[in-house]
């Protein structure tokens, strides 16, 4: 397992080379030009110029890629443009931030979604299981902005219950973690159900049920077990996911985490952020997904050997 997880870590090399250089592609693409945002229309060439240089925008993109890459090995990830502090500063002073948001989403959809995915497999066809796949599908179709405005005209302005914008108390992280849990509540619930299901009708299960066993024993201690090794899958997948669907949930609660910084970094072309921020993120999502990966191979023994 340590030799799988070795192996996982040297893909990664690669993959932030490729993410990198795109990004850098990508940026050098997008129209705008960051030198003119920072001083205006009306500077003259010569101190465009000299701040380009300053910058090191007037190198070629390889030369400016060759050396990102040198600083970012040394864990230097360059300088804002816009505030003048290290971006590693920037990206740790939000990256909490938004660990908070998007751990407290994933464990509301965990908690929720596994439960009523088990309660509609065991009520199959029931008036339970109807309302599980309409609640799912509506869910699953709703975008995260609209439903966390619907939340903050509810819960903040009709009943001023909980605050709608900042951060800072468990009270601002009710909203946003309910708005952002929703998609992957939806995703992980509909999985757990048929999964669910499909165990249930095992033999193991007839057999266990014939012994004269509990049912609550034999669903979970026998059946969820084993339900739940493809739906690990999915939790790791839908966590790294939150990560980038933090972005819409932060800029509309006004949350000062990675997904409004990296806005932000966007609309003023100040591209060191930007940069961080994407390595980061793909750092994150590969290494939730290696976690649940080493996690799928403990839990079914079938696939140590693969």
């Amino acid at each position: 397992m340590l030799s799988y997880a070795g192996r996982r870590i040297l893909q990664l090399i690669p993959l932030l080379l490729i993410i990198s250089f795109v990004v850098f592609v990508a940026l050098e693409m997008t129209p705008g030009d960051p030198v003119t945002l920072l001083l205006g229309q009306n500077a003259s060439p010569e101190a465009v110029a000299d701040l380009r240089a300053k910058l090191g925008l007037d190198r070629p993109l390889v030369v400016q890629y060759l050396s990102f890459v040198a600083n970012a090995v040394q864990g230097d990830l360059g300088i804002s443009y816009r505030s003048g502090r290290e971006v590693v500063a920037e990206l740790a002073r939000t990256a909490g931030v938004s660990a908070t948001l998007a751990t407290t989403g994933m464990l509301i959809a965990v908690l929720v979604g596994v439960g009523v995915g088990i309660l509609a497999a065991v009520k199959q066809y029931s008036i339970i299981d109807t309302v599980t796949r309409v609640g799912v599908l509506t869910l699953v179709s709703l975008p995260v902005f609209w439903l966390a405005i619907l939340l903050i005209i509810g819960f903040s302005v009709k009943w001023p219950i909980f605050p709608a914008f900042g951060w800072g108390t468990y009270l601002h992280l009710v909203l946003p973690a309910i708005a952002l849990s929703t998609y992957p509540l939806a995703v992980i619930a509909r999985l757990t159900r048929s999964s669910m299901l499909e165990v249930l009708g095992g033999d193991y299960i007839r057999t266990a049920r014939a012994a004269g066993l509990p049912e609550r024993t034999v669903v979970m201690k026998y059946a969820l077990k084993n339900a739940l090794v493809p739906v690990m899958t999915v939790i790791g997948l839908q966590f790294g996911a939150l990560i980038g669907g933090a972005v819409l949930t932060e800029t509309v609660f006004g949350i000062p985490g990675m997904g409004r910084l990296m806005v932000t970094a966007i609309e003023g072309r100040d591209y060191p952020v930007v940069r961080g921020a994407v390595l980061l993120g793909t750092v994150v999502f590969v290494v939730i997904n290696l976690l649940v990966d080493v996690l799928y191979k403990w839990v079914d023994p079938r696939q140590r050997g693969v």
